[in-house]
């Protein structure tokens, strides 16, 4: 059989790609019935439901945000599978039990453990870029994003289906079987070559950025992580409302509001193997700086629309532009941290990410609520530019050619 002779990193690859899609899918599986799903658990006025919602939604990355460095640090002692089985079959019982909740504040309590038992993604990243050759670097990040982000985008929509036909209740219970078919995929079929190195190094017991060699250059790709997750959710809070404007308050603008949010996550899933091939290639960081300009020449283009049609298109670029961020972000810490401290180093990056997933929506809501739709957008693209500034002076500072960094 052919999967016999891949090598392993590339056997870990795929099965923790669909672990990724897993995860993915069940975060996303109750975003579209979530306000639905607490307005049931008491009676709640609009004010109350909007808040408790939003809160349900952002308490698992304010969690994520602060555990993740101290499993990352644990990681890197005991190795990165153990970590990957910790979240995964976390994330199975936690799931299972959000679908028993009784009220709100279980809700809540067990959404924010939730965020706790995090870092499927991160360790699954620290894993394969722990072993997959310097060459695939790229591709490897690709496929695991390209993971993730089609289960992001197909959770809802399974979601929607299971609420219908059985109820809010059971999509809870559906990813909880699901996450534990994909943690004993990784228990059986991942298999990691880890070797823990003496309680006494000091790599064991320093900081992780003291072990860089470049530590401002990783520093960057944690800032651009934040500000690409921060620019692609600040229009979350807003997206009915200005597709509505842009429609005239007629038509069906909650399925035309649904694609256009599916938009990036179908364009990202097409690109991003593609544009983790190519930094391979030509090098990362060329990859990296291209794709923030033509980042932030999209989002100052969006705020121009005047139709829902030119906003699809500018939706569907901003998914090739994450396509470009992301993977090769994620290569470019790989190509630059070492063995010892690569899980920490991701780890430190999904905090950041979790941020930017937090900061996002809440700038998106203040300058949409004090200017228009369509600044939200122009402020999105100087948060681009400002990226894109950082990326280029941490890469001129970097002593040595940027091409293994590329």
């Amino acid at each position: 059989m052919q999967h016999r002779t891949l090598p392993q990193w590339r056997k870990n690859l795929y099965v923790l790609a669909f672990g990724d899609f897993v995860s993915g899918t069940g975060f996303s599986m109750s975003l579209p019935f979530l306000p639905l799903f607490i307005g049931q658990l008491a009676h709640f006025s609009r004010v109350q439901l909007t808040f408790y919602a939003g809160l349900a939604y952002a308490i698992s990355f304010i969690s994520q945000a602060i555990v993740s460095p101290l499993w990352g640090k644990l990681a890197d002692r005991t190795g990165r599978k153990p970590m990957i089985l910790r979240s995964g079959f976390g994330m199975c019982i936690i799931g299972f039990l959000c679908g028993t909740v009784p009220n709100i504040w279980w809700l809540l309590f067990w959404r924010f453990l939730y965020g706790c038992f995090s870092g499927y993604n991160s360790n699954s990243q620290a894993l394969i870029a722990s072993e997959a050759p310097d060459e695939f670097g790229g591709k490897a990040m690709g496929i695991l994003t390209t993971g993730r982000v089609g289960g992001q985008l197909i959770g809802p929509i399974i979601g929607g289906i299971i609420a219908s036909v059985a109820g809010y209740r059971m999509t809870f219970f559906v990813f909880g079987a699901i996450m534990l078919f994909a943690s004993l995929l990784a228990l059986f079929y991942v298999h990691e070559d880890f070797h823990p190195l003496p309680a006494t190094d000091s790599t064991q017991h320093g900081s992780a950025m003291k072990q860089l060699e470049h530590p401002g250059l990783i520093v960057a790709m944690f800032i651009t992580t934040m500000l690409v997750m921060a620019a692609t959710k600040a229009i979350n809070p807003i997206i009915s409302l200005f597709v509505q404007q842009l429609m005239h308050h007629h038509g069906d603008v909650s399925l035309v509001s649904g694609i256009i949010t599916a938009l990036p996550g179908f364009a990202t899933i097409f690109a991003a193997n593609r544009l983790g091939a190519l930094g391979d290639k030509v090098g990362a960081g060329k990859v990296l700086i291209s794709g923030l300009i033509f980042c932030s020449c999209v989002f100052a283009a969006t705020s121009f629309v005047h139709s829902v049609y030119t906003l699809g298109i500018c939706r569907f670029l901003i998914g090739i532009s994450d396509a470009a961020l992301l993977p090769l972000t994620q290569t470019i810490v790989m190509l630059n941290s070492p063995n010892a401290v690569v899980s920490r180093v991701f780890s430190y990056m999904q905090s950041f990410q979790a941020i930017g997933s937090i900061i996002g929506p809440m700038i998106g809501s203040v300058v949409a609520g004090h200017f228009s739709y369509a600044t939200v957008f122009m402020v999105t693209a100087m948060m681009a530019v400002i990226n894109l500034v950082i990326v280029v002076i941490s890469f001129s500072t970097k002593k040595q050619s940027p091409k293994g960094a590329h």
